[in-house]
C-alpha cells in the first residue's frame, strides 16, 4: 500500500551519493603516501585535482585522464597512477546516518532516485558492493550520460528518466539532496525543490517540513 503524496506535493526524493550516502575521499589513500600536509594539499589541489577528477565523472576514460596528467606532470607519475589503481580504497564505505535516512524513506514507500557525479568505470563497483542502492527506482550516473552536475542537461535527463516511473512527473514534485551547494542551486533553478546536505539530522528535519513521512 503506497503512501499519499505529502501536502507539499513532493512525489519523490532524489539523492546525491558522495558526501550524502558514501564516504569517498582521495585522502583515505594519499595521507599514507604523502607525509607532508602542504605537499599533499598541493598535489590534490593542483595535480590530481577535483577539476581533473570530475572530467572522468563526465565521461572521459580513466586511462585518458591518467595519461593526460602523466604527460603534464611526469615527475608525479607514480602518485598520479595511484589515483585510479587504488580508487576502491578511497571509497571507505557508507555514511550510516545518510543510509538510515534513505532506508526510512524506503520503508514509508517514498519513491527514491539517484543523481550522482561518478565515473561510468568505477560506479559498477559501488552498485555491486552496496546493497542499499537497490532501493532506488533509477540512478542517473554522470559518466554514463557524459554530462555532470551542475549542468542543466543532467537534471533534464534525470527528470525524463524518473518520469518513466512516475506519470506526469514535474520538477517541483522532486526534492534533491546534495552536499554541494551549487548542485542544489542548479536543480532549484529548474524548478526542483532542494536541500543542501550538511548533516543527516538537518536534512531529515527539512524533509519533515516538506511533509515527508519521517
Amino acid at each position: 500500500m503506497s503512501i499519499s503524496t505529502p501536502t507539499s506535493g513532493i512525489r519523490a526524493v532524489v539523492f546525491d551519493f558522495g558526501g550524502v550516502l558514501f564516504d569517498w575521499s582521495p585522502l583515505h589513500v594519499y595521507r599514507h603516501l604523502i607525509a607532508d600536509d602542504a605537499e599533499r594539499l598541493h598535489f590534490l589541489t593542483h595535480i590530481c585535482s577535483p577539476e581533473w577528477n570530475i572530467q572522468q565523472d563526465g565521461g572521459r576514460s580513466l586511462a585518458d585522464g591518467t595519461a593526460l596528467l602523466v604527460r603534464q606532470h611526469p615527475q608525479y607519475e607514480s602518485l598520479i597512477r595511484v589515483f585510479y589503481d587504488r580508487w576502491k580504497e578511497m571509497l571507505r564505505g557508507q555514511l550510516d546516518e545518510g543510509v538510515a535516512l534513505l532506508k526510512d524513506l524506503h520503508a514509508k514507500q517514498v519513491s527514491l532516485f539517484g543523481l550522482t557525479n561518478w565515473s561510468a568505470e568505477t560506479f559498477p563497483f559501488a552498485r555491486d558492493n552496496y546493497d542499499f542502492l537497490s532501493v532506488f527506482q533509477d540512478i542517473v550516473v554522470s559518466g554514463e550520460e557524459k554530462c555532470i552536475k551542475p549542468d542543466a542537461r543532467i537534471y533534464e535527463i534525470a527528470l525524463a528518466r524518473y518520469g518513466r516511473h512516475l506519470v506526469d512527473l514535474k520538477p517541483g514534485e522532486l526534492v534533491f539532496i546534495d552536499d554541494v551547494k551549487k548542485n542544489v542551486e542548479a536543480a532549484q533553478a529548474l524548478g526542483w525543490r532542494g536541500i543542501h546536505h550538511v548533516d543527516a539530522g538537518e536534512t531529515r528535519a527539512q524533509l519533515k517540513l516538506l511533509g515527508l513521512p519521517l
